[in-house]
């Protein structure tokens, strides 16, 4: 049949060449730039401003289909740089010498969170993606450990940004309620400056809400805060084992036991800790690292459709409120029992 006279739906889709891309992440580069220099001027995280100018770009305006190439580009791979680069900001030292103690908070915090939401998530029915992406996010470091599980685990579009919206949602609501807690039970700065970093989801969001307290409390909570982002390589691998286990792909298709750039997300974490950096090339990734995720997080908006989430989300918002419990009821009485060395 000559090539004129086939159906159009019967003809392959063309792969979009590189240059298809360019519209798309230039848009998103902006959007990231832009929500960058809002947050200098405003109390609120680069990353939170990004995704809500996406979010609001979607639902309240089209979006031209020609960005979708470059947009899928900067929710992925630029995602998975800054992910990278945010393991220069921590030294193994620097997280050993919290000592045993916090170190058993930090493990529990993220450990039960996480098993308590795969176990509520089932109660409630939501499909095995959609509760590993909350199990992570809500237990180990947001938005980047909900971008780090959703390729081991084939999650879709709008499974990511349903819980990239409330890790958003429960996080800021804790900048305020962690510290309110901290003085309600009695903690002094730095206690409260652990509970912070063991109970609150992004590390913007313990930033905020560590110095609303003080500097000691602001410090303590950082710290605390990146030992559970560490916890995002193991518990990746684990969930890439579970996968790999429990469902039957080809060989080729089979999920990554470790994914490429958690890898390279551990060997930053190394280098780090070699001390061989000098302080101005951490600066530089600090700041290369939140541009990089305030871009992905601009592109991962435009992923949110408010009618998808009302219409799908209403266990998943019920599981992301049953996990903040968990996680702040666990570092309460974590930091309770181990409170940091004075």
């Amino acid at each position: 049949m000559p090539l004129e006279k086939i159906p159009t739906a019967q003809l392959p889709a063309a792969k979009p060449g590189p240059g298809a891309r360019i519209p798309g992440l230039l848009v998103c580069l902006a959007g990231g730039g832009l929500s960058w220099l809002a947050a200098q001027v405003a109390p609120v995280s680069a990353l939170l401003i990004a995704i809500l100018l996406g979010a609001l770009w979607r639902n309240l305006a089209p979006v031209p289909a020609v960005l979708d190439a470059g947009v899928q580009v900067s929710g992925r791979r630029l995602l998975r740089l800054g992910i990278v680069l945010l393991g220069l900001q921590l030294s193994l030292s620097g997280i050993l010498g919290l000592g045993p103690g916090v170190l058993v908070v930090v493990a529990l915090s993220v450990g039960v969170t996480f098993g308590a939401s795969l176990l509520i998530g089932k109660w409630l029915g939501l499909a095995m993606p959609q509760r590993l992406l909350i199990a992570a996010g809500f237990s180990i470091c947001g938005a980047a450990a909900v971008a780090a599980c959703a390729g081991t685990v084939k999650a879709t579009r709008e499974q990511v940004a349903t819980a990239i919206g409330l890790v958003v949602l429960f996080g800021t609501l804790l900048i305020p309620l962690g510290p309110a807690l901290g003085m309600l039970v009695g903690f002094d700065d730095e206690a409260t400056g652990m509970f912070i970093g063991a109970a609150t989801h992004e590390v913007a969001q313990v930033v905020a809400a560590g110095g609303a307290v003080g500097a000691s409390a602001l410090a303590v909570a950082v710290t605390v805060k990146l030992a559970r982002v560490l916890l995002l390589a193991p518990v990746m691998a684990g969930v890439g084992l579970y996968m790999r286990r429990t469902h039957s792909m080809g060989a080729g298709t089979r999920p990554p036991l470790v994914p490429l750039f958690v890898a390279g997300f551990m060997a930053a974490v190394l280098l780090r800790s070699t001390g061989v950096l000098p302080e101005v090339v951490l600066d530089i990734a600090s700041w290369a690292q939140t541009f990089l995720l305030a871009t992905a997080m601009f592109a991962l908006g435009l992923g949110v459709h408010l009618r998808s989430i009302i219409r799908t989300g209403g266990r998943s918002l019920v599981l992301a409120a049953a996990a903040t419990v968990v996680i702040i009821l666990v570092s309460l009485a974590g930091t309770a029992l181990f409170p940091p060395a004075g």
